[in-house]
């Protein structure tokens, strides 16, 4: 599975991502292309210049172009940051490499623009020098139309657009990576309801990411057969509203009263007043006696073990949530599913 998402077309929806890059393309003015880590297109050309366009219909010219964009692309990865050269024609290019978690995995190529500063640019590297280049003068002369109309920006919006598309980039791409991981990490769970050792089914990933999947993973699983609960998550009062809106969509944490009265911008002694107006319960009886309720849902309507309905409604460990059940129901967790499936 790992090496799957190693892939960039596996993690992105290329139809949304290319109307996104058309867009990039629109607002910073640059032309851009994606690759993967082969340095093989996964889209189109955006807003593609007429003079690039018309250079890299020439064969003779192509090869140049591509040893451009191929050198960029590896400086970029190995420095693990946007990579800002020039070209054969000291047209502005940029290589930035898309990873997750230091994984190269593709590349996003922008450019083709001219530096409205050129002594700003004097430390950049020309990967390919014009006197190299056959029929450079000629061509440059034949499209100079095509070069003059080419953007013009100077170096500090050049360093700052690349940084952006950078971050923003990178940042889709992890997103898009976690939420392909969680759909499938919720199938399986869901499929044979048992506890999944995320750190063994995703090696080489980040504690962060794994972590972040798996608390995503813990409130979808718990959510898909709870959502139809009876339990009214509204209050009578809009102060208090946004507390039993997080409490009912955030099942598997422990969430405490300082935090909710944060919520509320209350302070911990009013919103504790309030609450247990509108409820007739202090606020760790009312969370406890919920908890319970859930769990005893989860008890009755499917296979999980204790132990992950008790990581599920956010119980440090397994003996506390089992002392909190047997005190309010005066039975065990196991007990009560026993009792259950006898009744039917």
């Amino acid at each position: 599975m790992i090496k799957e998402y190693l892939h960039i077309n596996k993690i992105l929806d290329l139809n949304k991502w290319k109307r996104l890059q058309d867009s990039l393309a629109t607002v910073t003015k640059l032309a851009i292309l994606t690759v993967d880590y082969k340095g093989i297109p996964i889209t189109s050309h955006s807003s593609c210049q007429a003079f690039c366009q018309n250079v890299r219909k020439d064969p003779e010219l192509l090869p140049y172009c591509q040893k451009c964009d191929s050198r960029g692309g590896l400086e970029a990865v190995r420095l693990n940051e946007p990579y800002v050269y020039l070209c054969h024609f000291n047209i502005i290019d940029i290589a930035i490499p898309i990873t997750i978690d230091g994984k190269y995995i593709g590349a996003v190529m922008a450019g083709q623009v001219k530096l409205a500063d050129p002594e700003k640019g004097s430390d950049l590297e020309q990967i390919v020098t014009s006197k190299n280049v056959p029929m450079h003068a000629a061509k440059l002369e034949e499209l100079k139309d095509d070069y003059a109309q080419l953007p013009v920006m100077t170096y500090e919006e050049i360093v700052k657009i690349s940084n952006m598309l950078s971050l923003l980039c990178n940042y889709i791409v992890e997103e898009a990576l976690n939420k392909n991981l969680l759909v499938e990490m919720f199938e399986k769970a869901s499929g044979n309801q048992e506890s999944l050792n995320l750190s063994t089914i995703l090696p080489g990933y980040s504690i962060r990411n794994i972590e972040s999947i798996k608390k995503e993973m813990t409130n979808a699983i718990a959510d898909a057969y709870l959502k139809n609960s009876p339990i009214d998550a509204e209050s009578s009062s809009p102060v208090l509203q946004p507390a039993f809106e997080y409490i009912h969509s955030h099942k598997s944490e422990q969430v405490s009263l300082k935090q909710m009265a944060d919520l509320c911008h209350l302070s911990p002694s009013y919103f504790s007043r309030l609450f247990a107006k509108e409820t007739g319960e202090n606020f760790t009886t009312y969370l406890a006696k919920l908890k319970i309720k859930w769990a005893k849902q989860l008890l009755e309507v499917t296979d999980m073990p204790v132990s992950q309905i008790s990581d599920e409604l956010g119980f440090n460990e397994s003996g506390y949530f089992i002392k909190i059940f047997k005190k309010f129901e005066e039975i065990t967790p196991a007990l009560y599913r026993k009792y259950i499936q006898e009744k039917m």
